[in-house]
This record gives C-alpha cells, sequence and structure tokens, in this order.
C-alpha cells in the first residue's frame, strides 16, 4: 500500500516533466494538455493512484466553462480588437498624435506608446498590437532618422501594454480563473461562506499599475531624448504643422470614446464585463461603418445618439416590459427607448452592410472565430490536466513544497513569479495563467495574499517576460516585421532599457500594494 501511495507525486512529477518537455518541442499546447492528462490518468487507474470516477467531473466542468457568462465577454473583445485592427484606425491615429508631439525630442516615440495603450486597452492582444505598430510605426521612426534600436524597443514596450491595460481578454480569462482558485482557497480554509472576485475588480486593480507604466515609458522616451537627442530628434517644422484640433478630435475621440464607455461601464458597476464587451463590439462596427463612407456619416450619428439616449432613458426611467400598471412617463420612456432602439439597429445593419462589402467582416469573423475557438480548447485541455493532476494529489505536493519554501508567503510568491517568468518564454498568457493559475493559484491564496494585488503581479511578470531577450516573443513578433537595415540586435538592445523599466514598476507594485488594490476597493 505504501508503493502505491508514493505512485500519484511521482505520476504527478513526470506529468509536469512531459507537459514542459513537450512544450519546448513546439507541440501545440492543446493537444499536450489533453494528450497528458489521458495518458497519465490511465496510468493512475491502472496502477491504483487514480479514481477513475474522478472523471465524470469532466462533463459538468466543461458545460460550465460553456454557459459562463464571463467568458461569454471573451469573443465579443476579441471581435472589437479585430474591428478596430482591421478598420485601420491607428494609423490616423498615430499620424495625428506624431504631429501634436512632433515638437518634442522623441515625441513619435511618446505617440507611439500612447497609441499603444490605446490599442492594448481595445484589443488586448500582444501580437496583434506589436505587429501592428510595427507596420505602422517602425517606418515613420526611421523615416525621421530614430535610432533603430530605440525605435524598436519602443514599439515592443508598447506592445505589451496589452497584458495590464483594461479592459483586454487575458484580464478576463485571468479574473475568472483566479476567481475559482480564491473559492477553492476559502473553502480549504473552512470559510463555507466565501467571498468572490469579479473580472470589474481586477480591471480597477489593473488600471493604476498600466497607466503607471506607460508614464515611466514616457518619463524615460523624454529624459533620453533630451540627453541624447540623436536617438529620436524632433519632426521638421514643414511635417509636423498643419494638425488642426478638428484633426485631432476626429483621430481621438472615437477610440476614446469606445474604450471610456467600455471600461467606465464596467468600473461604475453599470454593466458586467459581457454587457460592456457587447457595447465594445457594437461600438467598434460602428466606428469601421464610419471610417469606410466617411462622406455619409448620419446613419452612425443616428446609431450612436440612439444609444446615448437609451441610457440616459434607463438611468431616470423603470424601462421594464411587462409591468400591469407602469406610470405614464415609464411607458413613454419604453416607447421612446423603442424608436431609440430602431435607430441603433439602423446604424448597426448599415455598419455590417459596409463592412460586408469592403470584404472587412469576412476577415473579422475569421480572426475571431479561429481566436476564440483556440481560447476555448485550451481551457477545456487545462480543464482536464487539472482534474487530472489533482486526483493524482498534484495540489497536496505544490502546497507541500511552497510551504516548505523559506521566507513564508513571501518565498513562495517569488518561486511562483519565477516559475511563471520562465514560461512566458515558450508559452502565451492564455495558456499560463490556465495551467499554472489553477495549480498554485490556491496555494498562495491561502497564505492571506490578495487576490487582486496577486493577479496584477502575474500580469505584469508575463508582460516582463514576454520583453525580455532572447526569448520574449514580442522580439519575435517584431522581427517579422523589419524593415531592411534593422536585425535582431537593434531589437535586443533596444528592448532592454525597457525591460529594466518594468521590473521597477513591477517592484514598485510588490513594494506597495495599495497601487493594485486601492482602486477596486474604492469602487466596489
Amino acid at each position: 500500500m505504501s508503493a502505491l501511495a508514493d505512485v500519484g507525486p511521482m505520476l504527478d512529477l513526470l506529468m509536469l516533466f512531459a507537459l514542459c518537455t513537450l512544450i519546448m518541442v513546439g507541440v501545440p499546447v492543446v493537444f499536450i494538455l489533453t494528450g497528458c492528462a489521458i495518458v497519465f490518468g490511465g496510468l493512475g487507474i491502472l496502477l491504483g493512484a487514480f479514481d477513475p470516477f474522478m472523471f465524470g467531473a469532466l462533463a459538468q466542468r466543461v458545460f460550465g466553462t460553456m454557459t459562463s457568462e464571463v467568458l461569454i465577454a471573451i469573443p465579443l473583445f476579441v471581435y472589437m480588437g479585430m474591428m478596430l485592427e482591421k478598420s485601420k484606425i491607428a494609423p490616423d491615429l498615430l499620424e495625428a498624435m506624431g504631429r501634436l508631439f512632433g515638437t518634442l525630442r522623441g515625441g513619435l516615440a511618446v505617440s507611439v506608446t500612447l497609441v499603444g495603450a490605446l490599442l492594448a486597452a481595445s484589443t488586448g492582444i500582444v501580437g496583434a498590437t506589436v505587429v501592428t505598430m510595427g507596420l505602422i510605426a517602425l517606418p515613420a521612426m526611421m523615416r525621421h532618422r530614430y535610432d533603430p534600436a530605440f525605435a524598436t524597443g519602443t514599439i515592443c514596450a508598447a506592445g505589451t501594454l496589452g497584458q495590464i491595460i483594461p479592459p483586454s481578454t487575458v484580464m478576463v480569462i485571468l479574473g475568472e480563473v483566479l476567481a475559482a482558485a480564491y473559492q477553492q482557497a476559502q473553502l480549504a480554509q473552512g470559510k463555507f461562506s466565501v467571498e468572490t472576485i469579479s473580472v470589474g475588480q481586477l480591471f480597477a486593480g489593473s488600471m493604476i499599475p498600466g497607466l503607471m507604466l506607460a508614464g515611466i515609458y514616457i518619463l524615460y522616451q523624454v529624459v533620453i531624448c533630451r540627453l541624447r537627442p540623436e536617438l529620436g530628434p524632433a519632426m521638421p517644422a514643414a511635417e509636423r504643422a498643419g494638425v488642426t484640433a478638428a484633426d485631432l478630435a476626429r483621430a481621438l475621440i472615437p477610440p476614446i470614446t469606445l474604450i471610456v464607455a467600455v471600461l467606465g461601464s464596467i468600473l461604475a458597476g453599470v454593466a458586467t464585463p459581457t454587457e460592456a464587451a457587447s457595447v465594445g463590439a457594437v461600438g467598434a462596427t460602428l466606428l469601421a461603418g464610419l471610417r469606410i463612407r466617411p462622406e455619409n456619416p448620419w446613419p452612425i450619428y443616428v446609431a450612436a445618439l440612439s444609444a446615448l439616449g437609451m441610457v440616459v432613458l434607463g438611468s431616470l426611467f423603470d424601462l421594464r416590459i411587462g409591468r400591469q400598471e407602469a406610470p405614464f412617463g415609464d411607458r413613454a420612456a419604453a416607447w421612446s427607448a423603442t424608436v431609440l432602439g430602431l435607430g441603433l439597429a439602423w446604424g448597426i445593419v448599415v455598419s455590417l452592410r459596409r463592412a460586408f462589402g469592403g470584404g472587412m467582416l469576412g476577415a473579422v469573423s475569421h480572426s475571431t472565430m479561429t481566436v476564440t475557438a483556440m481560447i476555448f480548447a485550451t481551457l477545456i485541455g487545462a480543464t482536464l490536466f487539472s482534474l487530472v493532476f489533482r486526483g493524482l494529489g498534484g495540489d497536496e505536493m505544490i502546497r507541500a513544497f511552497l510551504e516548505q519554501v523559506p521566507g513564508g508567503k513571501w518565498g513562495a510568491l517569488a518561486v511562483v513569479m519565477i516559475v511563471i517568468f520562465i514560461l512566458g518564454f515558450p508559452l502565451d498568457f492564455v495558456e499560463i495563467v490556465i495551467i499554472v493559475v489553477p495549480i498554485v493559484g490556491p496555494v498562495l491564496l491561502q497564505m492571506d495574499i490578495d487576490p487582486i494585488w496577486l493577479g496584477v503581479l502575474i500580469a505584469m511578470n508575463l508582460q516582463t517576460s514576454f520583453l525580455t531577450p532572447p526569448l520574449g516573443p514580442t522580439l519575435f513578433y517584431i522581427q517579422g516585421v523589419l524593415p531592411q537595415g534593422v536585425g535582431s540586435g537593434d531589437v535586443y538592445r533596444g528592448v532592454t532599457p525597457f525591460v529594466i523599466l518594468q521590473v521597477i514598476g513591477l517592484a514598485l507594485v510588490m513594494a506597495f500594494p495599495v497601487l493594485a488594490t486601492w482602486l477596486p476597493d474604492m469602487l466596489f
């Protein structure tokens, strides 16, 4: 019996070794997770170390994933980001910001950081943001005699802001996984009246650290270009002239309004992340329709005003239908909201027709389906992997290991952060969150670590990993769009100062948890 009792931990270690080995080989993660779970679950059944009835919980967990209202936000946020990318809103934004900051040395780099932050908040997909910024900004920076290393480092750093600045797809997944881990940790502590955390709280927690990082980047760019003007010279007067308030408003107001509508509705408690994501998807569709046919903007204006009117009516009147004796004011408001709904529907239909006619809608739908399928397939594979890993006693093994680490919760947190940092080289954010957080999250949260603070630290840690040479994924993304004369050495040299800045930001959040916890505590 004692020999069989030792089989489970051995199988768990072999399971983790097989997972890491196959990841390094390059096998798709979703196949690794499912395959390892089936093989080692079967071995556990044969050796009497795994209860086969635990597989019966898989269907219920998969069904819970499929019916999760929070996870419905994922395809909506992906659609929003893809539509904004395909509609080419970023070039106008970058051009307007570049002219605005053109008198400043390094002004184009500051513009790239600001535009990268806006794109990050709208897409949340690092690869898409880095490639888009590389295609748009890098040729312009080279044309204005920017140092290649400084230019590529700026673009890489701006692109990774999508991991931390909400709203983003990866933060939705992290929030859902952390919420489950937090509940499990409280149940393990004997607390049956459990507290919960929401994706909105995690969005709020990451807001200040994300903006702080963007501010640190901009401060560095301004100071280094003041000290070394050859890194980022100011734009010639002829090129930076001509930007009017109307041009700036046309470029800035639509994307900023969309982001404020999405994020503000979540932070204000007006909408859930899923409802806010649907607002973002509709808003991105309307912006695309306006971009395709700017000479006929009235359907889009009518739709936007109708949506605003519906929000105002909903805040002033009770619009619930089916009541037998509603006041006259509520009935009149309900009929008015119906008319406004028709105006909104008209604008959406017109925008979709324009996007379809321009060949944009098909590409956006295909990209959204591909990314969403990858995410949910990984979620299901990780669910099976986690089920087998726990069935073999892996959670107890991890808990015993972290409790023995010197330094208590700080030592355990440091070990987990180092492991996540290393995994950030071969894996993307979604895969790490789905695989690692369910395993180590409950153990860390039982050590009285704040879940919001932990989530922000994980996001910033992965952001640092994605930037770090020589294996950071962001560095490989940008190498696919480098112009002639710019090489990998320039990328590595340019990104190194931003990695140092990233470590400083991570250390600040770790030393002062209030940076991540103050806003959620105030709002929620």
